[in-house]
């Protein structure tokens, strides 16, 4: 059984940093890109940064670019984003995410990031 699960989240002040971590568990890990997703009250689940299955090539929304790194350790089964330069606007629960042909899409239970001062 697919588990995912986020760790990380928390409170900071504007222009902080964050780190989440994704453990997981219950598949094969290294042939599956994985996403982190965000959603903030009132507002539709957006994709925040994908990567690819073996980590090599890597996608962030606009909103992140230049902030944010995503990043997949195949050894440990873990996927991380660094968040950098945080804005009030990044507060939203993350999520953790990969998607299955047979399966489909799978989620964590998410994690609270909250910017303010």
């Amino acid at each position: 059984q697919v588990h995912l699960v986020e760790s990380g989240g928390g409170l900071v002040q504007p222009g902080g940093s964050l780190r989440l971590s994704c453990a997981t568990s219950g598949f094969t890990f290294s042939r599956y890109a994985m996403g982190w997703y965000r959603q903030a009250p009132g507002k539709e689940r957006e994709m925040v940064a994908t990567i690819s299955a073996a980590g090599g090539a890597s996608n962030y929304a606009d909103s992140v670019k230049g902030r944010f790194t995503i990043s997949k350790d195949n050894r440990e089964r873990t996927v991380a984003l660094q968040m950098t330069a945080l804005k009030p606007e990044d507060t939203a629960v993350y999520y953790c995410h990969t998607f299955t042909v047979s399966s489909g899409d799978y989620w964590g239970q998410g994690t609270q990031v909250t910017v303010s001062s």
